[in-house]
Order: C-alpha cells, then sequence, then structure tokens
C-alpha cells in the first residue's frame, strides 16, 4: 500500500500467513517478503549490482537482494550482531555498528566502490515511549541516507524503514532533495499494528558525493 497514512490491522500474530509462507519457501524471515514487494513494483535493482542491506539479521533480505542481482553480482550485509553465513559466495556479512564514528571506515575496508542500492531495515531498541521510539529510528535512517547519498552510484536506489512520526516529512523531504522520486510504501507483509513505513528513493542525483549529507 503506497501512502502517507498507516492503517492499523489486527494485532500481531507471530504465526500468520507470512511466517508460515517463509518457513514454507525457507525464508530467514517473514520480512523477507516486505523487500521482495518492494524490488518487485520498484525494480531498481539489476542482475550484477552491489548492494548494501543495513541491519540485515538474521538475512530475509539478503536472501532475495542475493537472487535479485544474481551470481555476478554483490551483496553486503552489515548489522550490530553477527549473521549465519551464506552459502552465496556474493553474500559478504559484517558485524558493525552504523553508529559508531569509525563505520563509515570499516565499511570502506570491506568495500570501497558505488552502491546500486543502500537498504535499510534498521530499526532502534524500542522503550515504549512514542517519541523516543520515533526520533531513534529518523536517526538510524538518516545515518542510511548518508551511506546511500555518499556511496551511492548516480541513479541507484534508497530503502530505509522509518517509524511515523513528527519529522517524518522533513525526512522524506531529505531524501528527495537526493533522489529524483520519492514513494512510500507499507508492505503487505507488515504487522498489523507496526507504525513502520518504508521510504523509497529512486534514481539518486548527480555524481558520487565525497562528503557528508548537509545538516
Amino acid at each position: 500500500m503506497v501512502g502517507t497514512a498507516l492503517a492499523m490491522g489486527k494485532p500481531y500474530r507471530p504465526k500468520d500467513h507470512y511466517f508460515k509462507k517463509a518457513k514454507q519457501e525457507g525464508l530467514r524471515a517473514r520480512s523477507a517478503f516486505k523487500v521482495d514487494e518492494i524490488l518487485k513494483r520498484f525494480p531498481f535493482l539489476k542482475k550484477g549490482g552491489t548492494v548494501l542491506d543495513l541491519g540485515a539479521a538474521p538475512g530475509g533480505f539478503l536472501q532475495i537482494l542475493a537472487d535479485t542481482v544474481g551470481p555476478s553480482g554483490r551483496v553486503i550485509g552489515v548489522d550490530i550482531v553477527a549473521i549465519r553465513p551464506f552459502s552465496q559466495q556474493n553474500v559478504k556479512t559484517v558485524v558493525l555498528d552504523v553508529l559508531a564514528d569509525d563505520f563509515d571506515a570499516k565499511l570502506r575496508e570491506l568495500y570501497d566502490g558505488p552502491f546500486d542500492a543502500v537498504i535499510s531495515d534498521m530499526a532502534p531498541k524500542t522503550s515504549g515511549i512514542r517519541t523516543t521510539d520515533e526520533a531513534r529510528s529518523l536517526r538510524l535512517a538518516r545515518k542510511a541516507l548518508e551511506v546511500s547519498v555518499t556511496r551511492g552510484r548516480p541513479g541507484s536506489g534508497f530503502v530505509a524503514k522509518l517509524f511515523m512520526g513528527g519529522e517524518f516529512e522533513e525526512f522524506r523531504n531529505e531524501v528527495r532533495a537526493s533522489f529524483e522520486d520519492v514513494k512510500l510504501v507499507r508492505p503487505e507483509a507488515t504487522r498489523g499494528a507496526s507504525m513502520e513505513v518504508y521510504v523509497i528513493g529512486l534514481r539518486r542525483k548527480g555524481p558520487v558525493a565525497s562528503g557528508p549529507v548537509p545538516a
């Protein structure tokens, strides 16, 4: 569903349709269906592409991304916790804190080329305080956007999960400043009571930048 309004559905059921479907299809997480839907609706990632997945554990997104770019592509998964290794040679995972001061340097050590897509499924550890959780979610989304702007290839794509909140429109405008088109998606596999939405930037503008996102 595309749009700014989030329709609240039924309470989360741990073994719902998507949970069972993920098990049947050998997917590591039901969230795999979210990125699968996004890529089918907005096919900005092609065979042979290079993609960075932030907040990649346990690896559901990585499975879909690896199939999308194929053996000639490259997939890098980053999370603050370890990800069970993949058999595919084109999938690399690393334990990194995206908010650490040395994150950018360590990411360049792993891969120093441009990305065709930066995809973030990062979410903060929730506190139960809505304004706090929204602020933490926004901080992670802005870091993902910074990586996309500084490391993304011209024409590349961007996806970030974000909790809806007071600064949501401001963040969307920040994405608009760097991408030709911006979409909002609440994938069908999203849990009913979740406040999350995915912000999608299509066709990154201009050349690869060398500095951080302007404040």
